[in-house]
């Protein structure tokens, strides 16, 4: 058996799998990572990239290399058999929530590669062709035995963590229930080049009494993906090719299809399994979730869980917090699995009915609504805050505690964008040093800091402006905020005592490599 030095060993080395050790890694944890593959996937499967998933990036240095590759999505236009409905903007549609604050897209396999780049420099190498065979959780470690190319190797391990899909091995190891179902219509996914009424940059949908379909760009070179539902008359075919449906197809996206890159049919599949976590053994991704492709979500979810282990997981590898900090892992992703679940399940079924009731809602109401709601300031922001998980909260959390202004224990903090000495800059800045943190709008009372300072937990002072308040902040109080950037502690009076407990409680230590003070370059000791 191999005493491996990785502590956690990670099964999968998709979107989520390949999140998880590049966080690991940044927090100064050994891992290893393999996948049954021989090498990444091809084709381009999940396109749209949320900001919540965005600012992760940004947390970890390698956001500036993804939105170099992907797209920036700057209108959606809505098409109905007799026209153009509406035209809805994207561009900027988050401004003040996020500083992602427009639709974006970039094909998975492109997405991957970034991450595995990244992953690389950081010196972890994917160990592909490579199988778990069967894993033992001992108490004190987990015993895994992998097979490659042939070769069997038993591995002791600390943690494992499951990012392996929908048929997750891990998962069936645990012998955890995936409950759920599958939608009746059928789908097609077609990477495409050809010619149209494509809006540039941007989106197109087209909605009809009996169904839609979908036109994104795939890739900066031009290529086109089209997503709808297969038509009724061919169902039933045992296979389903492009061109026994190219007329419905072009008929419906309004693309004259020249060249075909990729053509799938899949059914739908809506699940969320019983469990997260067994012992030292956790699931993220899609072998924890699956659901409609509606509105973006499934990738980003999965990347978000990966987020939320990993420094949970690195806080207690290295010591810097109890060992129950880890069991608030499958209570706020699993709150939020089926959540996601509800919602995409509802607008899946509403922009998939045949009735002709629902149809004829869909095509005649449907973009006058959409249309009015997203030329207003609330109506984008609400819209925006949904799509890009910037309204993922986990106040039910055990770990979530106290309410400042309109910002509970649980939140994401809100982003406030701030003048730095005449440039640029933000609140989400300090949050690159993946640490707790302590943030203060307004005066810190010195009373306060230093009470706190043998705790090592770094305190930012932002000045007070109107955008902090408009954001939800309470001027003066003070938000314990954590390494993923969601608010741990919110109180609305600088209380050391109280700061204090909540640490004590979960054995909370900041990362030894920075205890000091983060600073802004070119700044004093606050942001302005």
């Amino acid at each position: 058996m191999t005493m491996s030095k990785a502590k956690v060993l990670i099964a999968g080395a998709g979107p989520t799998g390949l999140t998880l050790p590049l966080w690991l890694t940044r927090l100064g944890v050994p891992v290893r990572i393999f996948d049954k593959a021989a090498a990444p996937g091809e084709t381009s499967r999940a396109l749209a990239v949320q900001a919540r998933t965005l600012e992760f990036h940004r947390q970890i240095g390698i956001v500036d290399d993804v939105l170099a590759a992907g797209v920036k999505l700057e209108r959606l236009t809505v098409h109905t058999p007799a026209g153009v409905a509406a035209r809805l903007p994207l561009s900027d549609f988050g401004r003040d929530i996020s500083p992602y604050s427009f639709a974006f897209a970039l094909p998975q396999d492109i997405h991957e590669r970034v991450l595995i780049t990244h992953l690389e420099r950081a010196g972890v190498e994917i160990e592909r062709n490579t199988e778990l065979v069967a894993f033992q959780d001992k108490g004190e470690a987990v015993i895994a035995t992998l097979s490659r190319n042939g070769r069997i190797e038993t591995v002791s391990t600390a943690y494992l963590a499951g990012c392996d899909g929908a048929r997750s091995a891990v998962r069936h190891g645990l012998n955890i229930g995936f409950p759920g179902g599958t939608y009746e219509q059928s789908f097609y996914v077609a990477d495409v080049k050809g010619s149209g009424e494509i809006t540039r940059n941007g989106m197109d949908t087209t909605i009809s009494t009996y169904g839609f379909a979908i036109v994104m760009p795939v890739r900066q070179s031009g290529s086109v993906r089209l997503i709808g539902i297969v038509p009724k008359a061919h169902e039933a075919d045992e296979t389903i090719s492009f061109e026994a449906i190219r007329a419905d197809v072009e008929r419906d996206t309004g693309v004259k299809v020249d060249e075909v890159n990729w053509f799938s049919t899949y059914r739908v599949h809506h699940r969320v399994a019983e469990r997260f976590r067994v012992g030292r053994v956790f699931l993220a991704g899609d072998a924890g979730h699956i659901h409609s492709p509606a509105g973006g979500q499934g990738m980003n979810t999965g990347m978000g869980d990966a987020v939320n282990l990993a420094w949970k997981l690195a806080a207690v590898v290295q010591g810097r917090a109890d060992a129950r900090l880890l069991d608030s892992y499958e209570p706020e992703r699993i709150a939020f699995a089926h959540k996601l679940i509800e919602n995409t399940d509802t607008a899946f079924r509403f922009i998939t009915s045949r009735s002709r009731l629902v149809g004829l809602f869909r095509r005649y109401l449907m973009p006058k609504i959409l249309n009015i709601a997203l030329h207003t300031s609330i109506g984008s922001r609400a819209f925006f805050g949904v799509i890009s998980q910037a309204a993922i909260q986990y106040r039910a959390g055990p770990i979530s505690s106290g309410v400042a202004g309109k910002v509970s224990g649980g939140d994401r903090l809100p982003y406030v964008a701030c003048n730095i000495m005449g440039a640029g800059g933000d609140n989400f800045e300090p949050l690159r040093s993946l640490d707790w943190q302590i943030h203060v709008y307004g005066e810190v009372n010195c009373d306060f800091r230093a009470m706190l300072a043998p705790t090592g937990i770094a305190v930012h002072a932002f000045a007070w402006t109107d955008a902090a308040g408009k954001a939800g902040l309470q001027r003066d109080a003070a938000y314990l905020v954590r390494p993923d950037g969601h608010v741990a502690l919110a109180s609305p009076v600088q209380e050391a005592a109280v700061f204090q407990r909540y640490l004590a409680g979960l054995a909370i230590r900041p990362r030894t490599a920075e205890r000091a003070p983060y600073r802004v370059p070119g700044t004093m000791h606050s942001l302005a």
